[in-house]
């Protein structure tokens, strides 16, 4: 009769609903039992729920640097386009093509790609827009000389601001 209550690793069907207890009771994830040969592991199944707990916490991360950018967006573009638009003189008008930074040089010790009244031509390196902690070179579509330039090194510009005037 013992033989039949011999279950495994020479362990009863009591014994395993002892540790199975013992898991449960004291919130182990896991038992591992070896004897030679023979092994039993017992697990439980709690591990499901932390997952679903991963995804709700990135959407959070991701949501407040989004919301400050949509929000600032239609606060600035209303009242710096207007303005903008009234104080850029005639010309060859070099918008920003991403939402970003603009760095008038290639790093603070170096000098600026271009200055008023300097010669440029189609291709030039004119400033550079950090988006994303990317730098990105942005390159001249006008043959021509830097009227004005609208924005400070360091400011934040929005997708298709005028940055500068080229004639």
């Amino acid at each position: 009769m013992a033989e039949n209550r011999m279950v495994a690793c020479n362990l009863t069907l009591e014994e395993i609903g002892t540790l199975a207890e013992t898991l449960e009771k004291n919130n182990l994830e896991r038992i591992k039992i070896k004897n030679g040969d023979c092994e039993i592991v017992l697990e439980a199944k709690r591990k499901c729920p932390p997952p679903p707990h991963h995804p709700p916490m990135m959407p959070p991360m991701g949501a407040p640097v989004m919301q400050p950018a949509m929000s600032a967006a239609p606060s600035a573009a209303p009242e710096t386009a207007p303005a903008a638009k009234e104080s850029i003189p005639e010309g060859n008008i070099v918008k920003s093509p991403i939402v970003g930074t603009f760095y008038s040089a290639p790093s603070p010790d170096k000098a600026p790609f271009v200055k008023v009244g300097d010669s440029v031509k189609k291709g030039d390196v004119i400033m550079i827009i950090e988006s994303m902690k990317l730098m990105n070179e942005i390159q001249s579509d006008f043959d021509g000389t830097v009227a004005e330039i609208l924005v400070n090194n360091g400011d934040s510009v929005e997708f298709d601001q005028p940055i500068m005037v080229i004639k």
